[in-house]
């Protein structure tokens, strides 16, 4: 039996090269996701992916019995706020995350409702809010960063300031991050992270 890979099937929507910015078309994806607010060192961002994987482990094995199995891809994530000066000025608190784990688009109630059990059975009361739904980005621009998060500012800095004005864009969703590296096993300049902005002409 042939698992789904992701990174594999759809090669395009996980690479990137480093200094480039590249444009591609995002279709409607089903993700298993959390939403909340504050710094990634925070203990509430700690829950809500603890909450995660579980939920994504319980469909995959599921799924694995009607010969339906599949990689967990990597963690990703939608970082906004209220004040966009907030993550100019650092004002972690104020950040707003939905972190998301892409699942295949045929999953089963039957297969939902075992992985929200295996989450609540793992991660207690949190995973009371996970959601699963789809979500479409469309138009967007993407690249690889490697290197610690911390270093990514002014490769964002150059896509808002240069590259989408440019090109006549302007933003449209949510910034996005995918997490292709484990920091706790990778060095933080060998991190690997897709940077992703969802764009929209502008008027």
């Amino acid at each position: 039996m042939t698992k789904l890979d992701f990174k594999k099937t759809d090669r395009a929507f996980y690479t990137g090269k480093q200094g480039r910015w590249d444009r591609l078309t995002l279709p409607p994806m089903t993700y298993v996701s959390i939403q909340g607010q504050g710094s990634p060192e925070s203990p509430a961002y700690a829950n809500a992916v603890g909450a995660l994987y579980p939920a994504a482990y319980g469909i995959k094995f599921a799924a694995k019995a009607r010969d339906a199995d599949f990689v967990v891809p990597p963690l990703q994530g939608l970082w906004w706020a209220d004040d966009p000066n907030d993550f100019v000025a650092g004002n972690r608190d104020n950040w707003q995350w939905r972190m998301m784990i892409r699942l295949p688009d045929d999953v089963t109630e039957d297969e939902i409702a075992k992985g929200r059990a295996k989450a609540l059975d793992k991660a207690g009361e949190i995973a009371e809010h996970l959601v699963f739904d789809s979500y479409e980005e469309g138009d967007c621009l993407q690249t690889l960063h490697i290197g610690p998060y911390s270093e990514e500012a002014p490769v964002l800095a150059e896509l808002h300031d240069k590259i989408m004005p440019d090109l006549g864009l302007t933003f449209g969703k949510p910034h996005h991050e995918i997490y292709l590296s484990d920091p706790r096993r990778v060095a933080p300049e060998k991190l690997k992270t897709i940077l992703r902005q969802p764009v929209v002409p502008r008027d």
